[in-house]
């Protein structure tokens, strides 16, 4: 039986997922027709990210039909300039402003001083006839599409304002506290301006490894090349360094431009719905408006009652509790080993396919743990080897990185750059590259690793372990131009501030984001 939406006085229609996926769930729930006649009602509707994507024609991304009520196809961005997905935060042009005062403002207090968060691969190329609809303009690289729509009781965006901070909950105030209701004769519509580059940012993303301690309170803790324990003859408790919800609302304060979580506790025996990272995230939902990212534990898991839940059902259970990015370890290995087994072709039942199908590949992180394993010369090794500065203990100057599993307790006979490029054929959307041999030294990033697994991807690369001071920044973004860079430690204990990074970063003329809104 179709569904009824009429009664609702407003509706917010939230994405996370893929164009196809998202319509086919329309069509088997019976929404299709009813939202089309709540939206011909003149009743305000809000739709975010495939939530807009959804009411044009159709997408390159599914054979699916959209919704037909915005003229346009989706369309792939093209991958020659930038990376793909297009993830992290970006400014907006505004192209309509009213021409009276009064009513619902058509910007939604959409401001163009500010950036917001963007997580697609899909994007609708700007072009004339979309005009009467277009709200704002969005530059990426060389492309123009169209990130947020207006037209009546329609108003809808790209980018996610409930993960853009105070910029973005401006813009939701904006639509429930008003009427939801543009008077379209009293707007004046312009053309957008292309800019001689786009104002894409680098983020700055914090990580908090959280693990149970020995008396099973969820820690905050950091390792040194690891070992999250204290140093002593005995052997230490872990090491504390806050609690995971408390630090997160600390860094969203600060100005992280993400937060990942990163559980490095199994919790084998506890059952999938009582899973203690569910209710971290819950918690910090409610206090943190960037994006959130979650590991550990996303493969396939059995209750102690025996049910079965897939990779799948684990990370819809962690986006359903908040997390916009679910990053997958060991289990992303033994996917690429079944790949190249497989010569080289998909299967469709990994967990980074199954997950990248249903929610897109920019939900889907594979991080990376790999050391290095040195060779005097390249004939020694059938992997693919860089020249680095770091010698080797007999003086070695080149090396592989081998990929590790099991926390780092277990090499496998499969380098880095084997490693990125089979994820991402599988459909991952983004690459954590920790380094083993950086962890924890505060000595800087691993520059040669970062740029030859950058050479190999499309996909967006975040710089992680041995960040030290703000200089490493700056150094990684520019000898590398990765689109982010990860610490922990240094941010955890003070040693480096958040806001000591941007400041720096903006010293050296690299874009980063700021949140002046005001609520």
């Amino acid at each position: 039986m179709p569904r009824r939406l009429m009664p609702l006085q407003k509706l917010i229609f939230p994405g996370v997922g893929a164009f196809g996926h998202a319509m086919d769930a329309l069509q088997a729930k019976g929404f299709v027709e009813p939202l089309k006649e709540y939206i011909a009602s003149g009743k305000p509707y809000m739709g975010i990210c495939v939530g807009m994507q959804t009411l044009f024609e159709g997408s390159e991304e599914s054979r699916t039909k959209g919704l037909g009520i915005i003229p346009g196809i989706v369309k792939h961005f093209s991958t020659a300039d930038k990376a793909v997905p297009h993830m992290g935060w970006n400014a907006t042009q505004l192209v309509k402003e009213q021409t009276e005062v009064g009513g619902q403002a058509v910007n939604y207090g959409i401001d163009q001083d500010s950036v917001y968060y963007f997580v697609h691969s899909y994007a609708v190329p700007y072009a004339d006839n979309l005009k009467e609809w277009t709200l704002a303009t969005t530059q990426y690289g060389d492309e123009i599409f169209v990130s947020a729509v207006q037209k009546g009781n329609v108003c809808c965006t790209q980018f996610h304002p409930e993960k853009s901070g105070f910029a973005g909950i401006k813009l939701l105030r904006s639509f429930l506290e008003g009427t939801g209701v543009v008077d379209d004769s009293k707007v004046k519509i312009f053309d957008p301006r292309p800019k001689s580059r786009d104002l894409f940012t680098k983020r700055i993303i914090a990580c908090l490894d959280v693990r149970a301690n020995d008396q099973g309170d969820l820690v905050v803790t950091k390792g040194d090349q690891y070992d999250v324990r204290e140093k002593s003859e005995a052997g230490g408790d872990v090491r504390n360094l806050g609690k995971p919800v408390e630090l997160a609302k600390r860094y969203f304060d600060e100005g992280a431009d993400e937060i990942a979580f990163l559980n490095i506790t199994s919790f084998r025996n506890c059952p999938m719905a009582d899973l203690p990272m569910l209710e971290v995230l819950k918690l910090a939902s409610q206090t943190v408006f960037v994006p959130l990212t979650i590991g550990g534990g996303i493969r396939d898991v059995t209750d102690p009652d025996g049910k079965v839940h897939s990779a799948l059902d684990v990370a819809g259970e962690y986006f359903r509790s908040g997390a916009d990015k679910v990053s997958i370890g060991s289990d992303a290995v033994y996917a690429a080993e079944q790949f190249y087994a497989n010569d080289g072709v998909p299967d469709g039942t990994t967990a980074i396919e199954t997950i990248a199908k249903a929610y897109g590949a920019q939900a889907v992180v594979i991080s990376v743990d790999p050391k290095r394993v040195y060779v005097k010369d390249p004939s020694e090794t059938n992997h693919h080897v860089i020249k680095t500065p770091y010698t080797g203990p007999n003086g070695e100057t080149y090396c592989w990185y081998q990929c590790t599993v099991k926390g780092g307790r277990e090499g496998r006979d499969l380098d880095v750059r084997q490693l990125v490029t089979a994820c991402q054929r599988l459909g991952a959307g983004e690459i954590l590259l920790n380094c083993m041999d950086k962890d924890g030294t505060n000595s800087g990033y691993d520059i040669e690793l970062i740029k030859d697994v950058k050479s190999a991807v499309t996909i967006p690369v975040v710089a992680s372990s041995g960040a030290g001071n703000p200089s490493h920044f700056s150094q990684v973004f520019n000898e590398t131009n990765v689109e982010s860079a990860l610490a922990a430690g240094i941010f955890h204990r003070r040693e480096v501030p958040i806001e000591t990074v941007k400041n720096h970063l903006k010293e050296s003329g690299i874009l980063v984001r700021e949140d002046h809104t005001k609520l």
